[in-house]
Parts: structure tokens; sequence; C-alpha cells
């Protein structure tokens, strides 16, 4: 009973934070209540006995993506009131797509309480069942030569970012040793190499 009551409070508390991302006026706190959804997500995944995949949902996405996205918003300093105005033309389309996911959960719902579906639990798992275990025997296993890809996919942009931003820093490092005080110059030749790189 207890894990039920702790699903439902941070499902409730997950389904206002994600109202609140999509509300806020702000995107800051957009961003920071984007955080509070992942972070009731990750709860609900260890409630689900998913411990690995909460904690990544936490280390990645929480801990990288958002921290990122966090810093990019802070530092465009984006006009809300103009976009605000090109987005308020698609209301009526935003309406029309909840109301039918709407209809469809309620019909979902309804259906299954008249017995029309049944739902297949999952088995019963063992006492010493360990889902982390179990991913990474798949993942060394089955799947070990596409992680593998993957992982050298991964390291070569790692590489190619780490040699850019190492030739960004070393020629705002010879501005800044020339010019004394010239940080403005220093960051124009950093935006300029930021704009390259994107």
């Amino acid at each position: 009973m207890f894990p039920a009551i702790l699903f439902y409070v941070f499902a409730g508390v997950l389904i206002f934070a994600a109202l609140g991302v999509i509300l806020a006026r702000n995107p800051v706190h957009s961003a920071l209540l984007l955080v509070l959804c992942f972070f009731n997500s990750a709860v609900i995944w260890l409630l689900l006995d998913a411990e690995f995949l909460g904690i990544v949902l936490v280390l990645v996405y929480v801990g990288a993506v958002m921290v990122l996205f966090l810093f990019v918003v802070m530092m465009l300093d984006v006009n809300v009131e103009e976009f605000r105005k090109s987005l308020a033309g698609y209301w009526p389309l935003a309406l029309a797509v909840a109301g039918f996911v709407i209809f469809a959960i309620i019909n979902v719902i309804v259906v299954k309480h008249l017995g029309g579906i049944t739902f297949r639990t999952a088995p019963a798992l063992p006492a010493d069942y360990s889902n982390t275990r179990a991913l990474g025997a798949v993942l060394f296993t089955r799947y070990a030569y596409p992680a593998q890809i993957a992982a050298l996919r991964a390291e070569d942009e790692f590489e190619r970012l780490v040699t850019r931003a190492a030739l960004v820093v070393q020629n705002v490092g010879v501005i800044d040793a020339a010019l004394g005080d010239g940080m403005q110059v220093a960051i124009g030749v950093y935006q300029a190499a930021v704009s390259d790189l994107t």
C-alpha cells in the first residue's frame, strides 16, 4: 500500500511540474521545473525496481543536459514576449491534440473497468534480482558490438569537441596575453569560434 501512495504522490507532482514547464512565463523557471519532472520520473523508476534507469535519468538528463540547457537559456537572454506572440496561433491545434489524448486515456480506463481489456501484470522477480546486472549481461553479450561502435562514435565526437575547445582557449589566451586587458576582444573571438562550431 505504501509504494502505491508514493507512486500517486510523485506522479501528481510530476503532472503539476510538467504543467508548470508548459505554463511558466520564464524559461529558466521552465527548465528548473523540467529538472523537477526528471527527479520525479527517476523516483517512479526506482519504485518500479528499475534502479539503473532512474540513476541514469538523474545523471544524464539532470546532471548534463539540463545544466547545459540552463546555461544556454541564461546566456542567450531570449526575448520571451516575441516568441510567445508567434506561438499564440497554435492554441487551437494544441487544445485539439490535448483533447484527443485525454479522450484516449479516459477511453482506455473506461474500457478496462468494463472488462474489455485485461492487462497482464509482470511476473514476480526473485529476491536477488538486479536489473543493473541483467542489463549489463545483455549489453555485454548480445549487444556488445553495437555498444562498442556507439562508444567509439561518442569518443570520436568528444575528441573533436575537446580539440575545438582547446583551440578556442588557446586563441583567447594568446589575445589576452598580447593585449593585457583585452577581454572584449577575447570574448569576440570566443563567440566567433563557438558560432563556427555550430
